[in-house]
């Protein structure tokens, strides 16, 4: 259905704004205090030094929120190799700070830039992390822990011992306690005046009610990601290969026979210059994919792995029959409300969450952007020091969802984002939670919490400055909030899906029909877990390394 004109104009002024959002974040700031050199840098190599040849006992494919995790923990007793298509983060001030967020979402190119951009078949845009860390190097730093929902509709025998300690591995060091400032302050007061309780305050957990999580930003705003849990990795049985893609795993018979089934090999990439390598997988190994949801399905089709029909339609070999892979993708759709207040509010991403029990969780953020004159005029002068404009969002995350979309190949060339499709607010659940959301923001705003951030009109009235959407004046009007949904729909970036457990990989995570591949990462999750997902990915690489490492005490370690 096409949009209207409106649609398009509010989008292009949102993207002028970033535009001056990302020169503003590119400049240096002396204040900043760099980051001490991480240790894995002793271990990280550009592709191009990396041999045309060389075998290791597991290969990871996505060096990303669970592969880093991971690798850190096989790393103990095995030799093992990253392969990340991006490079580090190290050095690059908008990915090691907060201020840098939204100028690292725009700032992208089609090549080496740390986010991908894509836009679905939807017309939503969004990106997908390219740099050593995955989306933990570019997101907005919340940490909180899955729901039990998820864990339920997973068919994982979870051990759920091994699951809270791998949880505080990661948050012993990565994750820290944020401090409230102005507008998460009012956020969490509005959330409680509107009947989102009981004030849970600090927790990791998932509870229902409203709370503080953990965020991957320290005290003095400087980003820590999942590549920084190689601190954990034994630095002799682990390289980590950057600037490398990976164009297929080799896959071939697991042993001369008529009832051989077939097994990965390992795998060939290509450094930034065009040449080959092949890593090679020492007996007993494995390849493990954890590229995303994006990157694990679109690799297994480019390997021959998926439905036959259609890799015979691309001219793909195929290696195995699996019908489901690239199906049962999903997006959480954000809708929400900005906010231009008549006071200044200070830099600030998701740290407080509402957790209803309509399906929706509430949070916010506020941000600083430098505000310039579109043009020179006689009658103004210019100011010596910049001007700022602040912009406070609530917004909702719509809780599953039960929409489901699919990928499918663009190219059989890695580099090319695959076509995907993630159809919002298909499924009428998703619109009824959306609505319940949406009516919750609209709670808040009429709470006195907000009063402070209201301008004041004539005859005494006070009201908002919206930039962009306000939310229906008649809320009850059930018609009239739907079409808001679907109308200002746009991406919270936690999609997942795509090789999903049950159907593309089994309860171990193991590709299933094929030997020696296992896919961990979001792309195996039927549901986004709780608030946000990375806690629960980063938590998985080590929870799934640990269970590895178990099932193969009894093999042969390194020589």
């Amino acid at each position: 259905m096409a949009r209207p004109i409106w649609f398009f104009l509010q989008h292009f002024a949102f993207f002028m704004f970033l535009n001056v959002i990302v020169a503003y974040a590119s400049r240096p700031h002396g204040s900043h205090r760099p980051h001490q050199e991480p240790s894995y840098l002793k271990f990280v190599v550009n592709a191009t030094d990396f041999p045309s040849e060389d075998y290791y006992d597991y290969i990871i494919v996505g060096g990303g929120t669970a592969g880093c995790p991971l690798a850190a923990t096989l790393s103990s007793r095995f030799r093992v190799l990253v392969i990340e298509r991006g490079g580090i983060a190290y050095g690059n001030r908008n990915l090691m700070t907060k201020e840098g967020f939204l100028a690292t979402l725009m700032d992208v190119n089609s090549f080496d830039s740390p986010t991908q951009a894509f836009t679905s078949e939807d017309g939503v845009p969004n990106v997908r992390g390219r740099i050593l860390g995955g989306s933990s190097a570019i997101n907005a730093g919340f940490y909180s822990r899955a729901d039990e929902d998820f864990y339920r509709k997973t068919s994982v025998n979870w051990d759920f011992r091994m699951v809270n300690e791998s949880y505080e591995w990661v948050e012993k060091a990565i994750v820290f306690r944020p401090e409230l400032r102005t507008w998460q302050s009012a956020v969490r007061d509005g959330l409680l005046q509107a009947g989102v309780d009981p004030y849970n305050g600090f927790s990791f957990d998932h509870v229902v009610g409203t709370k503080i999580g953990g965020s991957t930003f320290d005290t003095l705003g400087r980003r820590h990601s999942a590549a920084d849990l190689f601190k954990y990795a034994k630095p002799v049985n682990v390289k980590v290969v950057t600037h490398a893609n990976v164009e297929r795993i080799l896959v071939g018979s697991s042993m001369p026979s008529a009832v051989s089934r077939q097994s990965a090999m390992g795998v060939v990439f290509r450094d930034r210059i065009g040449m080959y390598h092949h890593a090679l997988l020492r007996e007993h190994g494995e390849v493990i994919l954890s590229a995303g949801a994006i990157g694990s399905p679109q690799l297994l089709l480019l390997s021959g792995i998926g439905p036959r029909p259609y890799l015979s339609s691309w001219g793909i070999p195929v290696a195995h029959h699996l019908p489901y892979v690239g199906q049962y993708l999903y997006d959480n759709p954000r809708n929400g409300i900005s906010i231009v207040p008549p006071i200044p509010l200070e830099h600030s991403l998701i740290q407080v969450v509402g957790i209803t029990e309509s399906g929706a969780y509430i949070e916010a953020a506020s941000n600083v952007i430098p505000f310039a004159s579109p043009a020179r005029s006689v009658f103004i002068r210019t100011p010596s020091a910049p001007l700022y404009l602040t912009v406070a969002t609530l917004m909702e995350k719509t809780v599953g969802p039960a929409s489901a979309g699919s990928l499918r190949l663009a190219s059989t060339d890695v580099k090319v984002n695959p076509i995907v499709r993630f159809n919002y607010f298909s499924n009428p659940v998703d619109v009824q939670r959306c609505v319940n959301g949406t009516r919750m923001i609209g709670d808040i705003l009429r709470t006195r919490s907000m009063e402070d951030f209201k301008f004041q009109g004539w005859f005494g009235s006070k009201d908002f400055r919206f930039v962009g959407p306000a939310l229906p004046v008649d809320q009850s009007n059930y018609e009239e909030m739907a079409d808001f949904c679907r109308r200002t729909v746009s991406t919270i970036w936690h999609y997942h899906g795509g090789c999903i457990m049950g159907k593309v990989v089994d309860a171990d995570f193991r590709v299933i029909g094929i030997d020696a591949i296992r896919v961990v990462d979001g792309s195996t999750f039927g549901i986004s877990p709780g608030t946000n997902p990375q806690a629960t990915l980063m938590m998985l690489g080590r929870y799934v390394g640990l269970k590895m490492m178990k099932d193969r005490k009894d093999y042969k370690m390194i020589d």
